[in-house]
């Protein structure tokens, strides 16, 4: 929703639009543990015998699920952000230098050690919409940066 006067005050009185980007400011690592959670994509792999452990072999596992949640047009969304926010975190965990960063609007993207910013929830949305790109391949090229 577009209020131009909220926009105004927050201007004047220094408030942040993003809470999450605030939250990021001042504990960095507790907020990539809460992205980490991904509560959803977690239990809905689970039934499917999928454990996701952190590491580019799960985003792999993931990549060969049938994609059941497109069945669901109120539980796709949740799924792809999952999905984004679970690459997101074996990008961190795994690739050297890689961090998570928020952007002003409070979206949360990875930086690799180049400055490239990935925009993971993105990746995770059209992977579960669509299934291209895999995660596994978002994650190749992220590791070759």
């Amino acid at each position: 929703m577009n209020i131009p006067f909220l926009d105004n005050w927050r201007k004047r009185h220094d408030v942040d639009p993003s809470p999450l980007g605030a939250a990021f400011d001042r504990d960095p690592e507790g907020v990539g543990e809460l992205l980490a959670e991904c509560e959803l994509l977690r239990a809905r792999v689970q039934d499917a015998g999928v454990t996701l452990d952190d590491t580019p072999g799960s985003l792999s596992a993931l990549d060969q699920l049938p994609p059941s949640w497109r069945d669901d047009p109120e539980e796709l969304p949740w799924i792809g952000n999952d999905a984004g926010l679970y690459l997101g975190t074996v990008i961190v965990r795994n690739v050297p230098s890689a961090s998570w960063q928020v952007w002003p609007g409070g979206q949360p993207v990875v930086r690799l050690a180049s400055g490239r910013e990935i925009n993971v929830v993105e990746a995770g949305l059209d992977w579960a919409v669509t299934g291209s790109p895999e995660l596994s391949q978002v994650y190749g090229e992220a590791a070759e940066f």
